[in-house]
Formats: C-alpha cells, structure tokens, sequence
C-alpha cells in the first residue's frame, strides 16, 4: 500500500499547523505577560537559586526559552542584571521549556476544536485588548492540539511505509539522531515546536525507538542556542558571555547524557519501565535530563563564568568605539520575531543614544571652560550621531507601533516616543553649548568672575539632573524623582536669578555686552536641558498619574 499525495499534503498541512499553534501561543501568552515578565526577571533573579527558579517560571509563562533566554541577554547588555544572575535564568529557562511536550503529551486532541472556537469568539468578537490577547492565546492552543488529530492517520500511515521505516533505522544511529535534533531545531528556532513534533510522531504510533528520541532530544538542546547566540552579536561583552554560557552549558549537558545513554543502556529502560506511554516517556526524558544537567551544573556555575569571561575577554577600547557608532545596535524589527523583545531592543538602544547625548552636554561644557576646538569637534560629530540614532529609531518605533502588543508595551512605546525627542534636544543644547566656544575663542570673551561661578554652578546642576534622569529611564526605578524634581526647580531659581545678576552687572559695566550675550544664551540652553531631563526621568510614571501631579504642581 502506497502513500496517496492527499496524505503527504495532510501530514504537511497539520506540521505548519502544530508550528504555527506553537507560535500563536508563545506570541499571545508573551504580549498577556506584557511588562510584568519583564519586572518579573528584572526584579526576581537575586541570585544563582532564585534566578533558576524565575527562569523556569518565566519560561512556563510565554512558553519560550529562546524568548526568555533573548531578554535575559538584553538584560545583561542594559546591566540590568550580572552575568552569574544571567547563567541562572537561562538554567531555568531549559526546564521550563520542557512544560509543552509534557503538556502535548495529555492526549487532549479531541478537545481542541472546543479551544479553537472559544479562541476565535474571544479575540473576533470582544473589543478589550486583553479578552482579545487571551483568546489568541487560547486559539492557538487548539490548533496546536488539533494539528496532533490532524496528522494522526496518516503519520501511521506513513510508518509502515519501507521507505520510511529505513529513515528511522538510519535514525539509529545516536550522531544522525542528535544532528537531526540540532539542524531542525536551529532552522525554526523553537526547541519546544521540535519536542512538540516528536511527542506528536510518538501519540501517532510511529515506531520510533526511544534511544533515537533522547537523542534528538540531546540535539535539540544544542540547536536551541542558535538564535541566542546571533542575537548577542551586537551586544555587549557580559551579553555575549551569556549567551556562550548556554552553548556550553547545553553541549557539555548533551555529551554527557549522551556518553551516558551509551555506556549504561539501563537508563533508557528504566524510563520506559516507569512511563509505559511512549510519548510521556519522551516529555518525561526531556524534563528530567534538564533537571540532572542543571544540578549536574549549579556548583560550578562560578568557574562556567569565568570560561566564558576567558573565551570572550574585555578590550575598553572597542567597546568605547562600538557606543559611538552611527548605526543601531540592538533594533532591527526586520529581524525581531517578538514585539515584547523589539520593545526591550528599542529602550537599549534610546538608552545608548541617552548616554551619547548626556556625554556630549559634559563634553561642551569643559571644550567651553576649556576653550578646547578638539572638544568642539567631537561634540559636532556625536551630535551628527545622535540626529542619526533619534531619525531611525523613530522610524523602528513607528514599525513596532504596528505590531500586536501588551497595553503596558504599547504605553511604553508611547513614552519611548516622547523620550527620543527630549533626548535629541539635550544634545542640540550641547552642540548651541560647543558653538559658544568657537565665538568665544574667537573673540577673545571671558565672562567676569561673579559669572564665571554662577555659569559652573548651573552646568553642575544640569549634568547632574540630566544623568539621573538617564539612570531613572533607564532602570525604570521612581526613587529618584522627587530629587529630580527639587533639582529642575533649583535651576529654574537659579536660570532666573543669574539672568538678574547679569542685568545688574551690564547696568555697571562689569562685564563685556558680548560676552553677556553668550552668558543668557547659556543659560537658556542649560535651564532647557534641566526641562527636558526631567521629562525623561517622568516618562515612566503612567500618564494618569502624570495628570494628576500636574494638577496638585500649578495647586488645582
């Protein structure tokens, strides 16, 4: 008997289908998670233990360690997180990974067009976003288990086939077998859909022996450290160190168990011993050769950190020339799979063009008090940078807006909006800030010494508001706001005061008309970068409370 073309095109069908659920899922329950995800790992991974324990959990949530192993690298690269802290997370993301084979191995196929019908009334008919997310969610989950029926017949079919039957034998062979696993698995970047097609080969009866699946499964493991490792390129050193920890930590893993497998056969036939259903005995190998590998791992987890600080050493310089470079780094929504990591990949990147800016306002300031053209000249450059950064991110921003996303990702990306445009005009006030140098050099102006003291005194003020802000958008952390606050209102005092004195002091003829022209231009440039600071430091405060400590500010 014959395989009909029909068949093929089935079996063809319902693998795009399980992939595709597979996507659905991971994609919905990631924008469900939103920001708290987010929070979660930020704020969770307090050291080694606790940071397993949040890998895990975090990757049950979105059911995706590549997802959670990305973010956690991106993490790194904002340092937002160590690398022993990194290491932890992604140890606990290979467990939680192993959720949804366990969970396609419950045999609930015949259920699965109830959740698709419930899926597609939830995110057709209901109007709040969240019903909607949820029962993308949930569609997806039925058409993950519906592709299982769907492929059923005719993968048994295909397994009495001759043809197929020596595919299998050649699969014997623990190399083929673990090659297939890191090949297939690399190619559509999803271990999970990988175990979820082999639990679903194992639910259709395919007589596949036991042995060439724990070896997939071993390649499959190798495979899934693909996507991290191209996604830590543009990355920093410490994300890259992440990111080569979990190639290590998966092949050393997979060669072990693998040599194991081979020298004690008995491993295999105690599992099927336990686990009589060949496709739990697949989900449960899969869960508990992470386990073993992780409590194989965890005491050497240090000198792992210190293999991967050997293979990828530090060299200042090239990370000093990396930050100035006039392209982005960490954005490419051509490339990004997920929204939520497109989000995170667009706050690094402002963040850097932050620091760019920030730096160029000091720079001015001393080419200023330093009469310094060299100083001049990098700061017109890093400007050129800066427009550079500010016109393309905006134009990602713009690319990710169009995408499905959280509520809390799509107010995010909101005040990455308004950020970007207060972060550009903080460097135009630092190019104004350079070009004073050139006039005042030129023309041999000074400022008197009462003007000397007030102009350093407010350049202090502002670096300061202006870097803690940064620090504050940065680590979306609230506590330093009230003293932003207090600072930007010290330099508008201070902005109104000193314009005063100058008044005075042209009233007297204590200083030069000229050099007083460059003094109250000074003074509006660094008073308007103290503005735009603190709009950056409150861009994470959510705008209903924005409203509300505007009305109690002007006494409503």
């Amino acid at each position: 008997m014959y395989i009909s073309w029909t068949e093929i095109f089935v079996v063809i069908g319902g693998l795009g289908l399980l992939l595709f659920g597979m996507k659905m899922m991971s994609s919905g329950l990631e924008i469900v998670a939103g920001d708290r995800l987010q929070i979660f790992l930020r704020r969770a991974a307090g050291n080694r233990f606790t940071a397993i324990i949040v890998g895990i959990l975090a990757t049950i949530a979105i059911n995706s360690s590549t997802a959670v192993t990305i973010i956690t690298v991106g993490f790194v690269n904002s340092g937002l997180m160590d690398l022993t802290q990194a290491i932890g997370v992604i140890m606990g993301a290979n467990i939680g990974t192993t959720f949804s084979a366990q969970l396609i191995a419950f045999r609930i196929s015949t259920i699965a067009p109830l959740f698709i019908f419930v899926g597609i009334v939830m995110h057709l008919f209901f109007k709040k976003r969240s019903v909607k997310n949820v029962g993308y969610v949930i569609l997806g989950f039925g058409i993950l288990f519906f592709s299982i029926t769907v492929m059923g017949d005719p993968l048994r079919e295909f397994s009495r086939q001759p043809a197929f039957q020596q595919m299998l034998v050649t699969f014997e062979n623990p190399l083929f077998a673990l090659l297939a696993g890191f090949v297939f698995t690399a190619i559509i970047q999803s271990s999970s859909a990988t175990m979820g097609i082999l639990v679903t080969m194992h639910l259709s009866g395919v007589p596949m022996l036991f042995k060439t699946s724990a070896f997939i499964i071993l390649g499959t493991n190798i495979g899934t450290t693909v996507t991290t490792l191209f996604a830590s390129i543009p990355a920093s050193r410490d994300s890259k160190r992440a990111a080569w920890f979990q190639v290590i930590y998966n092949i050393f893993g997979s060669v072990i168990v693998g040599v194991l497998i081979i020298l004690v056969p008995g491993i295999l036939i105690w599992f099927q011993t336990v686990w009589t259903d060949p496709a739990r005995q697949v989900a449960m190998f899969h869960t508990l050769y992470n386990v073993v590998i992780l409590l194989m791992f965890v005491p050497f987890v240090p000198l792992m950190k210190t293999i991967t600080e050997k293979i990828i050493p530090v060299k200042q310089e090239e990370i000093a020339h990396t930050v100035y470079e006039r392209k982005l780094l960490y954005l490419n929504t051509q490339k990004m799979r997920k929204p939520s990591l497109a989000v995170i990949d667009a706050h690094r990147e402002i963040v850097r063009m932050g620091k760019i800016a920030s730096e160029n306002l000091e720079m001015a300031i001393e080419a200023f008090f330093e009469r310094d053209e060299d100083k001049v000249n990098e700061v017109l450059e890093r400007e050129k940078t800066v427009n550079y950064l500010n016109h393309n991110i905006a134009a990602e921003l713009v690319e990710i807006n169009n995408r499905a996303l959280s509520t809390s990702d799509a107010e995010k990306l909101g005040e990455m909006f308004r950020v970007l445009t207060d972060i550009e005009r903080i460097s135009d006030h630092a190019e104004n800030i350079a070009e004073y140098t050139i006039a005042a050099k030129d023309g041999h102006l000074d400022f008197s010494g009462p003007a000397d003291k007030e102009i350093r005194m407010l350049c202090d003020y502002t670096i300061e508001i202006v870097q803690k802000a940064l620090s504050t958008f940065t680590h979306r952390n609230e506590s330093n706001l009230k003293e932003i606050e207090a600072l930007e209102e010290k330099v508008d005092e201070l902005s109104l005061t000193f314009a005063a004195n100058h008044i005075s002091r042209l009233k007297i003829e204590s200083c030069q008309p000229k050099s007083g022209v460059i003094f109250t231009d000074m003074i509006t440039d660094l008073e308007r970068s103290a503005d735009h600071a603190k709009n950056i430091a409150f861009s994470i405060v959510p705008e209903s409370r924005r409203r509300l400590h505007r009305k109690i500010h002007r006494g409503v």
